[in-house]
């Protein structure tokens, strides 16, 4: 907190209200902490699209849950254009995203499912662009 004060020039009890205050707004869900994923051994990164033939509620419930349940799919996002869903995804090596894979194909019927492994990580940030929020 005292850092956090001295960069915007308050004491630390004013910045400790504020950001309070932005928790108790919404702005601020959650504080975390950002952990080394090769030193956890989930250093690879798979990148998974999903194409199914079933656009109704029931699917998507049924996919939401079995999702949930996969501690390795990290972000789950539905997508417009090509694909339905893209899934991210961290495992330590290709034989644990294959028994992810594995229990990904069994929750649900997919029409197409293809794997992206990602080579390097050139850019990642938790970091939100905060000119837009004036």
């Amino acid at each position: 907190m005292a850092d956090i004060a001295q960069r915007v020039g308050l004491s630390a009890t004013p910045c400790w209200r504020r950001i309070k205050a932005l928790g108790d707004h919404g702005i601020i869900r959650r504080h975390v902490a950002l952990l080394d994923a090769e030193k956890l051994k989930v250093g690879l990164t798979v990148f998974v699209a999903v194409k199914t033939n079933r656009h109704d509620i029931d699917w998507l419930e049924e996919f939401t849950r079995a999702v949930a349940d996969i501690p390795e799919v990290v972000e789950l996002y539905r997508m417009s254009g090509e694909i339905d869903y893209l899934l991210r995804i961290v495992v330590p090596d290709v034989a644990a995203y294959d028994g992810v894979y594995k229990r990904l194909i069994q929750s649900v019927p997919f029409s197409d499912v293809s794997s992206s492994f990602a080579m390097e990580q050139i850019k990642y940030t938790t970091a939100l662009p905060l000119i837009y929020a004036e």
